[in-house]
């Protein structure tokens, strides 16, 4: 669960130099912020430094607007780039299925316990399937069939219901089909997508039934944000389970199932935390104090 403490949260990144670090803490100190949690990262290799902060929005004497106005002007002096995210707003959460469903039921079931902060106003489907559950949890379903001849059209309803229900953020739940490089560059860092682990190598249909035929010795899965790519987004979270020969296609379905389950919550709940920073096709991911 979630601190009830109100905040606000700063994502930096900028070229590795000195006094980054004391300049801006300066910065906050001279406008009475307390500071309640600092991270940081340094990539030598790339020389690039990484740095999320936390406020305490009780000493918001401002607007937000005000204080984002204001940031921007130290920002441009220290040549920083940075986006500003405030606690108590809940996301708007879109999920896009198909036909599996232990994705969705877990999503719904974490957000309904207050493990993910967010709203899930809707859910959207390329088959009619998954309906019932959610009227099962009272949340809209739009049934948008797709073939080959009619996939513009069908991402095109997909991308105005997206706009008209203002989500934040849209969750790939093992939704079985291919965005286009619009949809994609339009909602860029905002897609999270999850994959079983045996990609590349087990594309298509019937992974576990391959991955039995070839004694595979782990199970895993990759939750990333979508690219144009195929599959070759920035990585957020990824997990493995290791299998023996025990274990048919139809168990080693039910571990990466599992694996899937937990992965794509991880991966979502930074994302909705403000804990995330993507640099080229990486990310930082700065740990829950949780």
């Amino acid at each position: 669960m979630a601190s009830k403490q109100k905040k606000i949260i700063f994502l930096i990144q900028c070229e590795d130099r000195k006094g980054i670090l004391s300049a801006t803490s300066t910065w906050f100190y001279q406008r009475s912020y307390n500071i309640l949690h600092c991270q940081q990262h340094t990539d030598n290799t790339e020389g690039r430094y990484f740095m999320r902060i936390e406020l305490d929005m009780a000493d918001l004497k401002t607007t937000r607007k005000q204080l984002e106005e204001d940031f921007s002007v130290f920002a441009e002096e220290y040549n920083l780039s940075w986006e500003c995210h405030y606690s108590d707003y809940r996301s708007r959460m879109a999920i896009l299925v198909s036909k599996t469903s232990h994705c969705l039921y877990d999503l719904i079931a974490r957000k309904d316990e207050g493990d993910l902060q967010c709203d899930i106003p809707l859910i959207i489907s390329n088959h009619p399937d998954l309906e019932i559950i959610a009227n099962q949890f009272r949340i809209p379903f739009y049934y948008l069939p797709v073939t080959p001849q009619t996939k513009a059209e069908q991402e095109m309803k997909v991308r105005t219901l997206l706009k008209r229900f203002d989500i934040d953020v849209v969750v790939l739940a093992r939704y079985m089909q291919i965005l286009s490089s619009d949809f994609i560059d339009e909602w860029q860092g905002k897609i999270i997508n999850i994959h079983h682990g045996f990609l590349p190598a087990f594309q298509g249909a019937n992974p576990y039934r391959r991955a039995y035929e070839r004694g595979v010795k782990m199970i895993g899965a990759t939750a990333h944000y979508a690219s144009e790519d195929l599959d070759q987004g920035p990585i957020i979270e990824q997990d493995v389970v290791r299998v023996n020969h025990e274990l048919g296609p139809a168990g080693l379905r039910d571990v990466g199932k599992d694996v899937e389950r937990r992965v794509l919550a991880k991966g979502v709940q930074a994302h909705l935390e403000s804990r995330i920073i993507i640099f080229k096709n990486r990310t930082i991911v700065f740990s829950s104090e949780q």
